[in-house]
Parts: structure tokens; sequence; C-alpha cells
């Protein structure tokens, strides 16, 4: 299974991150020294990913643009003699084929993937949501590449969560039978606490093939009153045709003010120039419990 495209859904509202989000995408938002949606893009183009499906929507162009030449710019870093920061920014607009699909009306994930149907046709595609951040050793995406090709059928990624929090999730009901991959036999959106089949959620890393698209047609709205990607995913468990992956790496929501918040601080301190000061500066924030 070669997987070249990559679906990005990045036509929401981001309310929860409102009011940074008014006029701003909630993909552009920075951590540490680049917009939120340049890390998943990165980690896609690290596993061989070279087209990037942007399902966007009005006022967003704003995130193609990032991924294009800014000349005025590039000429003034020309001027000044800035090669490294000149080479940055040129580097970011060579990084991957960018094609931009309009979700005119926003209906959910499973309406979003549906959008990019025509971009997709007969292929097998990744999907990453434009907020979810993950960082390991393997991208979290190639991950789920490996078993998708090893398996030749789709595959979702997953992580433990607290029973507490399963109700923010899709979540699985499956059997192991590798290590860390799993037979997924059933799905359910956001399940009551203490109702879920198991702490296995799934999170925004997919890899689908084009039989998906039969289900996201027939869909009716689910949770939310939105088309939900998880309830045409239970077409392909029905068939046996599903497996998750429990990835291994760090993962943050940065549609979460914590989980946002966390992210730049772990950028930061993996920056030697500024992590001595940032830790100072922490640390006088934060005094330790018995001052």
């Amino acid at each position: 299974m070669d997987v070249r495209k990559v679906v990005i859904p990045v036509a929401g509202w981001g309310t929860r991150s409102l009011p940074a989000t008014k006029n701003i995408p909630k993909e552009m938002l920075p951590i540490f020294k680049k917009p939120v949606v340049q890390y998943v893009v990165e980690e896609a183009q690290a596993s061989g990913i070279d087209t990037v499906v942007l399902v966007t929507s009005q006022n967003k162009t704003i995130i193609e643009d990032h991924f294009d030449h800014n000349l005025s710019l590039e000429s003034l870093l020309e001027r000044q003699g800035k090669t490294e920061k000149l080479k940055e920014i040129r580097d970011v607009a060579n990084m991957v084929n960018i094609i931009a699909v309009r979700q005119k009306v926003q209906l959910g994930l499973g309406h979003a993937v549906l959008c990019a149907r025509e971009v997709c046709k007969d292929e097998p595609f990744a999907v990453m949501v434009g907020d979810d951040l993950m960082f390991g050793q393997k991208p979290g995406i190639q991950q789920l590449l490996d078993v998708a090709k090893a398996e030749n059928m789709a595959v979702v990624g997953v992580i433990e969560v607290p029973e507490s929090k399963v109700d923010r999730y899709g979540i699985i009901d499956g059997e192991e039978y590798g290590s860390g991959v799993f037979r997924v036999r059933s799905l359910v959106e956001k399940p009551q606490v203490g109702h879920a089949p198991s702490r296995l959620a799934i999170v925004g890393r997919y890899v689908l093939t084009p039989e998906i698209f039969e289900y996201l047609e027939k869909l009716t709205p689910g949770v939310g009153g939105e088309l939900q990607l998880t309830d045409a995913l239970q077409g392909l468990a029905s068939r046996r045709r599903l497996l998750a992956v429990k990835l291994h790496g760090q993962r943050f929501d940065a549609g979460d003010w914590v989980e946002y918040l966390t992210a730049n601080i772990y950028f930061a301190l993996h920056d030697e120039d500024l992590h001595d000061d940032l830790v100072r500066r922490i640390q006088e924030l934060v005094p330790s419990s018995g001052k």
C-alpha cells in the first residue's frame, strides 16, 4: 500500500481556543517558532508523503499562504543578508505540494474527509487532524503506514487515556493480535464514562482505503449532530477491515490550553539557547512548596 497523499481538515472554527482564534485559524497559532499545522505537515513529509490536501473554508487561505512563497519577505531577507532565515522560509514553501478543497459547511470530520474524495480518488490516503501533534523517534503517521502496508488495510492510531476522559474521544473495542496492534471489532464516539468498551482512544492519525467513501456517503448525523468519521469506520470494522495501532511518542492536543502551553515549553526546553533561562523563569513563577 503506497500512500502519497494526506488529508488535513482545517475548516473548523476553533471555538475551544477563543478569543485567540477570532481572526486567526487555530492551526496557525504558534508553538515555539512554528504554527501548529507546520508540525503536522513536517510529520507527513518525514513519512514520505508529498501531497497535502487541506480541507479548508472561507477565511482560512492564510494556511495555504504559509506553504507558499512570500516574495517580498524573501527579497527583504536577501537584501539584509539573512541567509539562514531566507533558507528557512523557502524550505517551508518547498516542503510539499498543497491542494486546497473547500468545505463550505462544517458538518463534522466525516464530512471533511468526504470533501477530499475527488482528490484522493481510488488511492489509499492518510488523515491527520490539524491541531493534534505527535513527536517521537518514529513519526506518528509512519507508525500507521508501516502496519497498513504490511496488512493492506485501514489503520487508526490510538492512545490509552484515563477512564475519566473516555467521553472526549472515539473509543475502540478490539483484540490485540500483535504488539500494540489491534483488530477493531467496534467503535463508539464519546461514550459516557463507565460505559466505554476500553480506554483505547482514537487520536488524529488515520490511514484509510478508498472504500471508506462508501460508508461516508451513507452517514447520518451522529454525536453532536455531525457526520462522524468514527461511524464510517464502523463499516470497515464490521468487515474485519480495520486495525488500530497504539502510538508511541509525545502527543499534544493544541486545541486544549494546557496541552498547547505545555507543547511550547516542551520545544523551548529543547532549545539550547533558551533552556537555562526558561527553567530559571519557570522556577521563579512556580516556587517550591516549602517556601
